[in-house]
């Protein structure tokens, strides 16, 4: 925690004790403990949209390159060319 071992905290719990006293001690704990809570619900979501951010970003790029891909001359030519040597193939197959 910081470096802090127990004697560092023990001082500085009693250097809050003298200045606070014992009545605003709970007070204060009170609205650091509500300080983290916020601060931490904050960092979450961030990183939560964040990640929603990048899964977004993510599909936009493979939607593009799909339809770079689509776009190269040629390519449906061969798309059927190979599904037609696979309807060889597995007519072949039962020939066999």
């Amino acid at each position: 925690m910081f470096g802090l071992g127990f004697p560092e905290i023990l001082v500085i719990l009693l250097i809050l004790f003298v200045l606070f006293g014992a009545k605003r001690l709970p007070q204060i704990g009170e609205g650091l403990g509500k300080t983290v809570k916020e601060l931490r619900k904050v960092r979450d979501e961030r990183g939560a949209d964040k990640k929603k951010e990048a899964k977004e970003q993510k599909a936009s790029v493979i939607s593009d390159v799909k339809k770079e891909v689509e776009e190269i001359p040629g390519l449906k030519e061969i798309k059927e060319i190979k599904r037609t040597a696979d309807q060889v193939k597995n007519i072949t197959k039962f020939l066999k």
